[in-house]
């Protein structure tokens, strides 16, 4: 490199850092109430919060919570703070030109993380509806479609924005794949999505023989499966769009008690919550939506989805938009329909787009919540999230102003 384009170049370094240590002050942010989402569920009237690079510093009330010099005042006292809301199901993060490749039925080396696309409208329009992590996913138009990415809505590159990639892995066990090319049935579909998973999981078991010193050569490394490793590990779950109690059978005998996985399932709709005290003993994640009710025929009942799931002891309960088929933003309102048909536990709807989500992830060591020392993702309302008379005025994401409703309200 020449002198010049040298100095030039550390020049452009010097201001982006000190542009990027602008956009990321110290914070006090004062609120009327914090829904901690905490493990004692705690809820602080009249708190503080306080962020420094980046993380949650301090938590409490004004009264307990010495603010330093020189931290930005925040004044969110008429308002309550609740943590970033959390989507499991998400397309907008990326391209949607690249939704569904087709290639095959299953596409084990295909992924979103190429697709990314950090501030894009759809996803500057979620920051308005308080969203700060979405799991960012392939479409449904084959049986296993891919690797997803867990992404931020704010940031200025790829690297910013991508908490992990492999977020999880897409499979789609109903709804769509049927259509695929010439029609394949379910008994196919299960058939094909069962030997591509033999395939990875015997790749998986060489790869864990080397490792423990039970063969002398490593095996070939496969970029087709060698993410899979991670899935059979349990470092992160499959996604699984699953509806229809028979369909969220198989997801439960196949996907759970066969392979062992990690399962998270999203849709989670129909009837398919007549399955709810299998899903309660096996802990499953279960992300309902975007469908909110189910009419029963043989009965001649309108069920609330989330609310069946919940009156039968379903606690990891959560809710999706399958965004852009919900607009992202509406995530909250999302919430707020499973309430209005039946889900009595307004509390609980809100954790289901923030703790339930992030826990479901295996992230709640790092966001959900609004804890010392996690993420500060932080969305300021003008009252519960749950409640659609509510609107989001700001938004905190890694402990940068993301949206600001004062200086620009983004309307649709």
């Amino acid at each position: 490199m020449r002198p010049t384009a040298m100095i030039l170049a550390c020049l452009l370094f010097a201001a982006a850092t000190v542009a990027g240590a602008a956009d990321r002050p110290n914070l006090a942010i004062k609120a009327a109430k914090i829904i901690t989402m905490n493990d004692d569920d705690a809820v602080i009237n009249n708190g503080v919060i306080l962020v420094s690079n980046g993380k949650i510093e301090a938590v409490g009330k004004a009264a307990d919570v010495t603010i330093p010099d020189g931290y930005q005042i925040v004044d969110a006292s008429e308002h309550w703070i609740v943590p970033g809301l959390v989507d499991c199901h998400d397309h907008i993060a990326g391209s949607l030109s690249d939704l569904n490749d087709g290639v095959y039925l299953t596409n084990p080396g295909l992924r979103t993380l190429d697709t990314v696309e950090p501030r894009n409208r759809n996803v500057n329009n979620a920051l308005a509806g308080g969203i700060t992590t979405v799991l960012l996913i392939p479409g449904s138009g084959n049986n296993m479609s891919g690797f997803g990415t867990i992404c931020k809505t704010f940031g200025d590159t790829v690297d910013e924005v991508v908490v992990r990639a492999p977020g999880s892995l897409k499979i789609a066990q109903a709804g769509n794949p049927e259509r695929y090319w010439y029609r394949v049935g379910r008994t196919m579909m299960n058939f094909n999505l069962s030997q591509t998973l033999d395939k990875a999981l015997e790749y998986h078991q060489k790869w864990k023989e080397y490792e423990n010193d039970q063969s002398d050569e490593p095996p070939p490394f496969d970029p087709t499966w060698h993410d899979f490793r991670g899935l059979f590990e349990r470092t992160f779950p499959v996604s699984v769009h699953t509806q229809i109690y028979q369909v969220y059978m198989t997801t439960i005998t196949m996907l759970h008690d066969k392979y062992k996985l990690d399962v998270v399932t999203d849709h989670s709709t129909f009837d398919s919550y007549k399955l709810a005290s299998l899903i309660k003993e096996r802990g499953i994640y279960c992300i309902v939506g975007p469908r909110t009710f189910y009419l029963d025929r043989r009965d001649r009942t309108i069920n609330g989805c989330a609310a069946r799931f919940a009156e039968q002891g379903v606690e990891r309960l959560g809710i999706n938009t399958d965004a852009p088929v919900i607009a992202q933003e509406d995530l909250s309102y999302q919430a707020a329909m499973a309430c209005w048909h039946g889900w009595n536990d307004h509390y609980a709807a809100l954790k289901g787009i923030t703790r339930i989500p992030a826990e479901a992830l295996g992230l709640f060591g790092q966001l959900g919540s609004l804890e010392v020392g996690k993420d500060a993702d932080i969305g300021i309302w003008t009252g519960s999230p749950i409640d659609p008379r509510s609107s989001c005025r700001k938004v905190v994401v890694n402990g940068r102003l993301a949206y600001d409703a004062d200086v620009r309200r983004r309307t649709r």
